[in-house]
């Protein structure tokens, strides 16, 4: 089988890529970046060097695919970042449709059933709206969970403050958490078969934990057990990611994600659609990465 992954070596599609390749499917792999070509070369895949927001590029580079694994990269220098990560998904649309795919996995996210208020997951819900004008092809949606490693952006509170925490939390506040590797296995799997039909949601999932516990398992590994987890306003919360640098827009909007991760909304669909298994990776595991990267800082 042919198929053109998206992504470049990020930390979901280098290890998707790396499984097909093992499994004796041809791979092209898209990067914007010309300086990845050798590494995706010593992967044994195809490097497609171009960016996604060039549709024309884009029908070249499905050219002759079985299927395709759509993503849409981060772009921290968006003006409107729900917009422009709608653009990214109308380029796939018609990209798909020029070259008649019949198979897409398409990474989402959780929350991508409301069609607004979940920030840049709010983008994410016009991608799938998007690749769901296209009747005649079949497409798996991942709706992964709030990926575990965003937790990293913890260790400089956590170092110089004792704390961590967000706009949302506090006692029993449960956060469903995912490690990238969990969904890549996923991703292989869904497109190793290709069994699916229609279209269709998939959640993924490798944790579900409160965020005191996320407080003691981090604040363990780190030698500081009795690390609280902060619930911030969201003026605290906007505050401090801008003082940490991001954009204006970038800030809003992981502000709005919070919001809604505080109010339920966000996962509301995910508890009605539990997956029958969680992935292997567990708090504890991922415990040992903060730690060594709280070391290193």
């Amino acid at each position: 089988m042919k198929y053109v992954i998206t992504g470049s070596l990020g930390h979901i599609s280098k290890p998707l890529n790396e499984k097909l390749i093992s499994a004796g499917h041809k791979v092209s792999v898209i990067t914007s970046k010309e300086t990845n070509r050798l590494a995706i070369e010593i992967l044994g895949a195809k490097a497609l060097v171009g960016s996604v927001e060039d549709v024309t590029f884009l029908k070249t580079a499905f050219a002759g695919a079985d299927a395709v694994y759509t993503m849409v990269p981060p772009n921290f220098g968006a003006t409107n970042w729900k917009e422009w990560i709608g653009s990214v998904g109308q380029n796939y649309t018609a990209a798909i449709k020029e070259n008649n795919i019949k198979y897409v996995v398409n990474l989402s996210s959780i929350g991508a059933h409301l069609p607004d208020g979940c920030g840049p997951v709010s983008g994410l819900h016009k991608v799938e709206e998007s690749l769901n004008t296209l009747t005649d092809v079949n497409i798996k949606h991942l709706r992964p969970s709030y990926f575990i490693t965003n937790l990293l952006a913890n260790v400089g509170l956590a170092k110089n403050m004792n704390i961590i925490g967000a706009n949302y939390g506090g006692v029993d506040f449960k956060m469903v958490l995912v490690d990238p590797t969990d969904i890549a296995e996923v991703a292989f799997e869904e497109l190793s078969s290709l069994n699916f039909t229609g279209h269709s949601v998939r959640y993924i999932a490798s944790d579900e934990r409160t965020t005191d516990d996320i407080a003691k398992i981090l604040g363990e590994a780190i030698d500081k057990p009795l690390l609280p987890w902060i619930t911030f306003t969201d003026e605290e919360s906007k505050g401090g990611m801008l003082q940490a640098g991001l954009p204006e827009e970038i800030a809003t909007n992981y502000t709005e994600m919070g919001v809604a991760l505080r109010s339920g909304k966000m996962q509301e669909d995910y508890l009605k659609n539990r997956p029958a298994t969680l992935g292997k990776i567990k708090l504890e595991d991922f415990a040992k990465k903060f730690a060594a990267v709280y070391g290193a800082n």
